[in-house]
């Protein structure tokens, strides 16, 4: 496979303004992209707003910002309904909460007002895009587009293809991912796809670790940093990704792939607890409000 042409869609729209979603719509708004970000409730719609603010601002604080975070927040518009969007539209990317109905839902609405030229992505980590893709017209239109978080500072996208994905949707992909200064990786729609079915698994199995008493949640996290390099041990890495979205790729690899993705008892209780890593101020460590 040829290496991408860098370029940057002209308008992309982003579907849903969590951390994820406000991520996506910041790294397109400073490779150039006008960005549509929908958001159907105004206080949801506002704090999206807020979350791609501050990323700016941290950007420009850091110096890796080459115009002004007011100058980049001019290229974000906030929407309230997909109807709203342009039929000119290059790209979508649903990021809504990982519910495959909910994403059949949002993505067949966004199809319906969108050219037939619009590239449909989904950011799942674990959902299979074969099957997001029953309730398309256009399949072939359709990819996986898997941005980790933190997506400004994240250089992968893992790129997901199903066998009814066409040739120039997944290019396109391509090109865009190299467009905003990533790099990119292409795999075929399987369970958990390559990222989350080892990522899951080594998070599952620190946790067991964890749970069994061998090492405390630092000491476990150091061994994998600088014994394996990795740059973030797995049980930081759950608390940021946030220990109920684990639960629920976990859950759904246990149903496809059988007991080695079994969740912990400590994974169950601490999201029982509310304890659900950094967006909560708790998970296996202590954090401050972000």
């Amino acid at each position: 496979m040829s290496a991408p042409v860098a370029v940057v869609p002209k308008l992309v729209a982003v579907i849903g303004g969590g951390r994820m979603g406000a991520g996506i719509a910041q790294v397109f708004a400073v490779a150039g992209s006008m960005v549509g970000l929908v958001e159907r409730d105004p206080a949801a719609a506002a704090a999206a707003r807020d979350r791609v603010a501050m990323g700016l601002l941290r950007a420009a604080e850091k110096g890796v910002l080459d115009e002004s975070a007011d100058a980049v927040l001019e290229r974000l518009r906030l929407v309230d309904d997909v109807s709203g969007l342009s039929p000119d539209t290059d790209l979508v990317v649903e990021a809504v909460p990982e519910d495959a109905a909910l994403k059949v839902k949002v993505l067949a609405a966004a199809e319906r007002v969108l050219g037939e030229q619009t590239v449909l992505a989904s950011n799942t980590s674990s959902l299979s895009i074969t099957g997001l893709a029953d309730g398309l017209r256009r399949p072939e239109r359709f990819v996986g587009m898997h941005f980790f978080n933190p997506v400004p500072a994240s250089k992968l996208v893992e790129i997901v293809t199903s066998s009814l994905t066409g040739d120039a949707a997944r290019e396109a992909a391509r090109s865009w991912v190299a467009g905003l200064g990533k790099s990119e990786v292409v795999v075929r729609d399987s369970p958990g796809f390559a990222t989350s079915r080892l990522g899951v698994l080594l998070g599952l199995e620190a946790i067991r670790m964890l749970e069994e008493g061998v090492a405390d949640a630092a000491s476990i996290d150091r061994a994998m940093e600088l014994g394996y390099r990795h740059p973030m041990g797995p049980l930081r890495s759950t608390d940021l990704v946030g220990l109920d979205v684990r639960l629920a790729i976990a859950e759904h690899l246990h149903r496809e792939l059988g007991e080695r993705f079994a969740p912990p008892r400590l994974l169950r209780d601490k999201v029982a607890r509310g304890e659900l890593g950094r967006k909560a101020g708790q998970g296996f460590f202590s954090w401050e409000a972000s």
